[in-house]
């Protein structure tokens, strides 16, 4: 069976169309009138309700990394750097990255099927006949809302990844939490947090904005819908790992590392 794969044209067709939209998305935000009640609730469904998958998945994160790591320090004589390491590591790339992969599986699947059933159940034309700005409710409160709540989500799983790397520590040996805490604080610097809690914004940014451009441009009825909800977890996924690899040669460059 051969495999097909997207040609160039469609790549870059579905590239100027992403552009497109995000263009659209900055003449329309700060355009009268602010959907501050929207935008409320839309941080509530993002952030408060994805809580709990992140909180599992950051303490599975330290527990594995800690359980992991030890037999290889061990080798080495440097069992007591685990909890440095795991902190630099959490913090600097694994947490941003996992968290925003998750958030990709969950917000933006949920923002392209929500927004995409409403396309095709001509919710959005019906707004537009009513005299609101669909693009203004739908799309910029959802953007803002999920750029604003990623960090927040990446922020509680590094700090529960970090206490479940604590009790992975106290399976084999007795560390007491202020020593623990201690060493996890020494070991990070200003240029191990600041670049990383900035690329959340981005991640947060582009989970956002590929979900809610396909959702609101999705067709072929209810089959868009699903194709809108598959193809907005690629495609954000996809944009996490480049944005990570451009904000890794950001702070190369500029000698954050």
């Amino acid at each position: 069976m051969k495999l097909q794969f997207p040609s160039y044209r469609l790549i870059l067709e579905e590239l100027g169309g992403l552009a497109r939209f995000t263009g659209q998305f900055f003449r329309n935000w700060a355009a009268p009138r602010m959907e501050i009640q929207e935008f409320f609730r839309q941080c509530y469904m993002i952030g408060y309700r994805s809580v709990g998958l992140v909180a599992i998945t950051g303490f599975i994160l330290g527990l594995v990394m800690t359980i992991q790591s030890r037999p290889t320090m061990a080798r080495f004589g440097a069992e007591s750097w685990i909890p440095s390491m795991v902190a630099i590591s959490i913090i600097r790339e694994i947490g941003p990255v996992i968290t925003a992969l998750i958030c990709a599986g969950k917000i933006g699947s949920g923002i392209g099927a929500e927004l995409g059933s409403m396309k095709v159940t001509e919710q959005i034309d019906a707004m537009e006949v009513s005299g609101t700005n669909p693009f203004k409710y739908l799309v910029v409160t959802r953007v803002w809302a999920t750029t604003l709540m990623v960090p927040v989500l990446v922020c509680c799983s590094d700090t529960i990844a970090i206490w479940g790397s604590y009790l992975a520590v106290n399976m084999k040996n007795e560390t007491s939490l202020a020593l623990f805490s201690q060493q996890v604080v020494d070991s990070l610097s200003f240029s191990d947090v600041l670049p990383a809690f900035i690329k959340t914004f981005f991640f947060g940014f582009a989970i956002g904005i590929v979900g809610c451009y396909k959702g609101y441009t999705s067709s072929k009825g209810t089959e868009g819908v699903g194709l809108a909800a598959n193809s907005a977890v690629v495609m954000a996924s996809l944009l996490v790992f480049v944005l990570d690899l451009l904000a890794a040669q950001v702070t190369d460059t500029l000698g954050l590392n």
